[in-house]
């Protein structure tokens, strides 16, 4: 029986922590994935790990797992150590599912993203990136919208992100060094319909399938409220602005549109080396054009995005995440094949 380890981020902030919310979130997917995998035959084992990463050490050492179910996010007060325990695994030649580390490095860099988007000619907002006072003058058009670079989660977004002149420009640019660090990115703010589009690598050839698409609803706009899908929007579910931003999935737009959009998010899923599944999320203007704000190459598994989108079309997350951990456990037998043996010293 192949044996798999459910490897997941144990949260360190407080309950009333205000950005607990996307931390404790984890908890309830490795819940759900622990049971799908012991359903479909696995031997399944969890573990959490949080600033010590020798209980990982440990257990790979003490039983080797056929393969890893990578569900961790990476530390709340270290988010980099996502892209460490990717690297761990590697190191020790460990099959895991999800996207490799150069693209979850990515997806911890908007800078480095938005480079890579804006290089290979895929559709992304104006940008410029500052990495401390003072700010230049912004000449790309109002509004404008400032994001920590190196948060995910809509960490550090608010309705205060958004800025119609230099001089909010300059405070906002302040608050978010001040709070999160540098760099900062400064987008030209985009309106139109917020898309999150899950591409799925699929059977044995690895074919890209794009699912059918999410939406965000943004219903009360206007002054004072920006359509952005900020940080309490998100996880605030007592809020005003989680009631009035609701996930609609599926949706659907135009045959033609969904079309180029698929060859979007192919292009953006191989530029950014990913694997196994990732997230974009895009606006779509009022004549049809696609611009990506946002790849993320280790999104929320158990979305109501992903679990309609698999609906639509006739499947289901049950079996997404049972053909996620067969996939990781034949990259493994592939590398024994080849004389690639996972380490067992790690110790």
């Amino acid at each position: 029986m192949p044996r798999i380890l459910v490897l997941y981020n144990e949260p360190v902030l407080a309950a009333d922590h205000p950005d607990a919310g996307s931390e404790h979130d984890i908890l309830d997917t490795v819940e759900d994935t622990f049971k799908i995998l012991k359903a479909a035959g696995f031997e399944t084992v969890r573990l959490g790990i949080n600033h010590d990463p020798q209980p990982l050490l440990d257990e790979l050492a003490r039983r080797p797992p056929d393969a890893v179910f990578n569900l961790f996010e990476g530390i709340a007060t270290h988010p980099a150590t996502e892209v460490s325990v990717a690297g761990l695994l590697d190191w020790l030649n460990v099959p895991y599912t999800g996207c490799p580390t150069p693209a979850l490095a990515l997806g911890r860099d908007k800078v480095r993203t938005k480079h890579l988007l804006a290089a290979t000619g895929l559709p992304t907002p104006d940008y410029a990136v500052v990495d401390g006072p003072p700010v230049p003058r912004w000449r790309r058009g109002w509004p404008a919208i400032v994001k920590p670079a190196c948060q995910d989660a809509s960490i550090g977004i608010d309705q205060a992100s958004v800025v119609t002149s230099q001089k909010e420009l300059d405070a906002r640019v302040r608050h978010v060094l001040a709070a999160y660090g540098g760099p900062v990115l400064v987008e030209k703010f985009v309106f139109g319909r917020e898309l999150h589009a899950n591409v799925v690598e699929d059977g044995p050839d690895r074919t890209l399938l794009v699912l059918p698409l999410a939406e965000i609803a943004f219903r009360k706009t206007g002054p004072g409220r920006w359509p952005v899908y900020t940080f309490t929007a998100k996880w605030d579910m007592e809020s005003d602005e989680y009631k009035n931003a609701p996930l609609q999935a599926p949706v659907e737009i135009p045959a033609e549109a969904f079309g180029r959009l698929k060859a979007i998010c192919a292009k953006a899923f191989r530029v950014l080396q990913c694997q196994d599944y990732a997230r974009l999320d895009l606006r779509m203007t009022e004549d049809g054009k696609f611009t990506v704000l946002e790849v993320n190459p280790n999104p929320y598994l158990n979305s109501l995005a992903l679990v309609n989108g698999l609906k639509a079309i006739g499947r289901t997350l049950e079996g997404m995440v049972a053909d996620l951990a067969r996939g990781a456990i034949a990259r493994g037998v592939k590398a024994k094949a080849l004389g690639i043996t996972a380490g067992r010293k790690a110790t």
